[in-house]
C-alpha cells in the first residue's frame, strides 16, 4: 500500500497549478462560501521540507472544515517576501502565516497586516529582540501580529556537529544558503560552538570548520558548493549543508557520490529527506535532525483561533513558541520515525479538530511536546 503522506505530497503538488486566488476583496473579508481564508507565504510548496508543511496544513484546513488555504511560493527573495504579503491580503486573506522573512522583511508585512487588520504569526522563525529590537517592538506593539514558532537553531547545530565528531570527523566543509539568514547564522552559532568546545577539550585531536560556502535554496548550488569544498581540501571527512528546504542537501549528496566520496565524507543536515532511512543505511547521510514539518500547523492554529475570536488581547502578548527537533543517526533510529511521521501524520483529523480548541498557553505545550515517542504513545491509544 502505498504510503499515505507520501501520496499527500504528490496530490499536493500536483495541485498547485489549480491553486487559485480568493478573489480580490479587501483584507479581512470572509471567502462567499463563509469559510475562513488563511495565508501561507512560503519560500517553496514543493521542496522536500515545503511540501510536507503543505501537507500537514492542508490536512489540518480539511480537518477543521471551515478553512481555505492559499499558498504564495516567494523563493525567499526579499522583494517576493514583502509582495506576498500584499498580495494575500489583498487576496481577502484573514491571517497569513509566513517563511522566510528576515526580519527587516517583517516591518512590510506587519505594517502591511495592520493596516488591513490581517493577523500575522511566523514559522521556522522569530525576529530578533537583540539584534533588531525596533522591529521586534513592532511586532509586540501590534495588534494583529502573533508571534512566531521557530526551533532552537544553535542547539540544533550543536547537536549535528556533536554527531560528526563522535563519528571521528575533523575535517568538515560547511555549506549556507543565505547571507544573514537568522536561522542559517544560529545552526552556524552552535556548529561553531561544538567545534571549539571540542578542540578546548581535545587539544591534541582538534577539528577545523570550514568557511561557509553559500548555496541558495537549490540543488545545483548546494552541488556546487560541495564540489568547491571538496576541491579546496583534499582531507575533507565531513560536510554539513546547513539547510534550505532540503534541496541544497540531495545536490550535495549527489556531488559526492560523483566524486566516490560517499565512505569518505560523513554528511548531517537539517530537513529530513523522504529516502533517509535508505540513506542512513548506505552511509550517504550520517545524521539529520528535522521532523519538524508540524512548525507552521501551530503558526496556522495560532491565526486560525485569532480569527474566530478565540485569542484575543494579542496587542502586546508577543508568543515565543519552541518546537522541538527530532535527530536520527541511524537507521534503526529513522524506523519509528518513519512509522509515524511518514507512512502516517503525527495527528489524526480528530487530534487537530482538538488541538484548534486549545488555549495559546496550552497549544505552546502540545508543540513543545511532539516526539516520536510522543507520536508513538498517543497511535497506540
Amino acid at each position: 500500500m502505498k504510503k499515505r503522506i507520501l501520496s499527500l505530497f504528490l496530490c499536493g503538488a500536483m495541485s498547485l497549478s489549480l491553486l487559485v486566488g480568493c478573489g480580490s476583496a479587501g483584507g479581512g473579508t470572509a471567502a462567499s462560501d463563509g469559510k475562513i481564508k488563511i495565508g501561507v507565504s512560503i519560500w517553496s510548496s514543493t521542496d522536500v521540507l515545503g511540501s510536507q508543511c503543505k501537507t500537514i496544513i492542508d490536512e489540518a484546513a480539511a480537518a477543521l472544515g471551515d478553512v481555505e488555504v492559499q499558498y504564495v511560493d516567494q523563493g525567499h527573495v526579499s522583494e517576493k517576501v514583502t509582495a506576498s504579503v500584499e498580495q494575500l491580503c489583498a487576496a481577502g486573506c484573514q491571517g497569513v502565516i509566513i517563511c522566510n522573512s528576515s526580519d527587516t522583511e517583517m516591518t512590510s508585512a506587519i505594517k502591511t497586516c495592520n493596516d488591513n487588520k490581517v493577523y500575522l504569526s511566523q514559522f521556522f522563525r522569530i525576529i530578533s529582540e537583540d539584534d533588531n529590537p525596533d522591529i521586534y517592538q513592532a511586532a509586540v506593539d501590534s495588534p494583529y501580529y502573533i508571534g512566531a514558532v521557530h526551533e532552537n537553531e544553535p542547539e540544533n547545530g550543536e547537536k549535528l556537529m556533536n554527531i560528526l565528531l563522535e563519528k571521528g570527523d575533523r575535517d568538515i566543509g560547511l555549506i549556507g544558503w543565505e547571507q544573514g539568514d537568522a536561522t542559517w547564522l544560529g545552526r552556524w552559532e552552535g556548529y561553531q560552538k561544538a567545534v571549539d568546545d571540542w578542540n578546548k577539550e581535545h587539544p591534541d585531536d582538534k577539528a577545523t570548520l570550514s568557511e561557509p560556502q553559500y548555496a541558495g535554496t537549490s540543488s545545483e548550488g548546494g552541488s556546487r558548493a560541495a564540489e568547491a569544498l571538496m576541491s579546496a581540501d583534499p582531507n575533507l571527512d565531513a560536510l554539513i549543508p546547513a539547510g534550505g528546504g532540503g534541496d541544497p542537501l540531495q545536490g550535495a549528496i549527489a556531488a559526492v557520490e560523483r566524486a566516490g566520496k560517499t565512505d569518505s565524507i560523513d554528511i548531517v543536515s537539517t530537513d529530513f529527506l523522504p529516502d533517509l532511512g535508505e540513506r542512513l543505511e548506505n552511509g550517504s547521510m550520517a545524521g539529520e535532525s528535522g521532523g519538524h514539518y508540524c512548525d507552521p500547523l501551530f503558526s496556522f492554529m495560532m491565526v486560525y483561533n485569532a480569527i474566530k475570536g478565540n485569542y484575543t488581547d494579542i496587542e502586546g502578548n508577543f508568543v515565543d513558541m519552541n518546537f522541538p527537533y527530532l535527530y536520527v543517526s541511524s537507521a534503526e533510529d529513522y524506523k519509528d520515525y518513519e512509522k509515524y511521521f511518514v507512512d502516517q501524520l503525527p495527528y489524526t483529523d480528530d487530534e487537530l479538530v482538538e488541538m484548534s480548541k486549545l488555549s495559546i498557553d496550552d497549544l505552546a505545550t502540545k508543540a513543545s511536546e511532539l516526539s516520536i515517542e510522543d507520536a508513538a504513545a498517543r497511535a497506540g491509544q
